[in-house]
C-alpha cells in the first residue's frame, strides 16, 4: 500500500469560456501541462464520497468551520476489476490549509476497509500511519457511499516550482445512485456548459504574474465545493429530506 501526502492552500475561481481561452496562453508562459495531460489533453477523475446517514460531514463542511474533513475513493480510470488500484483519500482543511493523505489500494481492499473499519495488513510504517488515520476517522464516523462525482481535468505545474499547480475541472457529473467506481461515468451536470472550476494550489504566495492576470480578467476567488454544491442541489431539486437540520 503506497501513500502520498499533500499540504497546501487551494484557491478557487469560476471561469467562463472566454476567460479560459484568454488565460491558457498566459499560463503556458510560466507553466507546463501535467504529465497526465497527454498531448495537452484532459484526463478524467472518478470519485465516490462517503458520508453519514444524515449527511453530517457535508453539512459540517459547508458551514465553513475552522476544521473539516472528508473521505473519498478516487480513480483516474474506470476500474475493470476489484484488483485495480485506487486512491483512498482522507482530506482535511485546517484554517485554510489543505492536508491530503492518500493510500493506494486494490479496489476490493479499499471497499473492505471502509465497510469493516479495519485497516488492511501492512508492514511499512508510513503506510500504517495513514491507514491508522483513516481507521480512526472511520471509528468516529459511520459512513456509507453518498455521492458519485466525475469530471475532466486540465492540469499545469510551474516551470520553476513543481509544487505550484493550477487545475481546470469541467464536465462535472454527479449522481446519488449506482455508487460504484466500476460503473460508467454518467449523472447530472454540476456546472453550466462552458464553465470551468479553476483551482490554484500552492504552498506559498501566488506569483505576481498570476495575480495581475487574474485581476485583468476580473477573476476573483470564491468558495466552492463540488460535493457541497452537489448536496445543495440534491436538497433543492431531488430530496428536501436530505437537508434535515441544514
Amino acid at each position: 500500500m503506497a501513500i502520498t501526502t499533500f499540504k497546501r492552500y487551494e484557491i478557487k475561481f469560476m471561469l467562463l469560456q472566454a476567460q479560459f481561452d484568454t488565460l491558457i496562453p498566459r499560463l503556458l508562459e510560466y507553466m507546463v501541462p501535467d504529465a497526465h495531460c497527454q498531448n495537452g489533453k484532459e484526463y478524467s477523475i472518478y470519485n465516490i464520497y462517503y458520508d453519514t446517514h444524515d449527511n453530517n460531514l457535508i453539512r459540517h463542511s459547508i458551514a465553513k468551520p475552522y476544521y473539516k474533513e472528508k473521505l473519498r475513493l478516487r480513480s483516474y480510470t474506470i476500474p475493470g476489476s476489484l484488483d485495480d488500484e485506487v486512491f483512498l483519500e482522507l482530506k482535511k482543511k485546517i484554517g485554510g490549509i489543505v492536508n491530503k493523505r492518500r493510500a493506494i489500494l486494490p479496489l476490493k481492499d479499499a471497499c473492505d476497509f471502509i465497510r469493516s473499519g479495519k485497516c488492511p495488513t501492512t508492514t511499512n510504517k508510513l503506510n500504517l500511519q495513514v491507514a491508522n488515520e483513516i481507521e480512526y476517522f472511520l471509528s468516529r464516523n459511520d459512513v456509507q457511499p453518498a455521492t458519485y462525482i466525475s469530471y475532466k481535468r486540465l492540469a499545469f505545474f510551474g516551470k520553476e516550482d513543481r509544487d505550484f499547480r493550477i487545475t481546470f475541472d469541467y464536465d462535472i457529473l454527479t449522481r446519488r445512485h449506482d455508487l460504484c467506481l466500476k460503473t460508467a461515468s454518467f449523472g447530472d451536470p454540476l456546472l453550466e456548459k462552458g464553465q470551468y472550476l479553476m483551482e490554484v494550489k500552492l504552498s506559498s504566495a501566488a506569483p505576481i504574474w498570476l495575480s495581475r492576470t487574474l485581476s485583468n480578467l476580473k477573476l476573483y476567488k470564491m468558495n466552492f465545493s463540488k460535493y457541497g454544491k452537489e448536496y445543495e442541489n440534491a436538497c433543492t431539486f431531488l430530496n428536501p429530506s436530505l437537508c434535515a437540520n441544514y
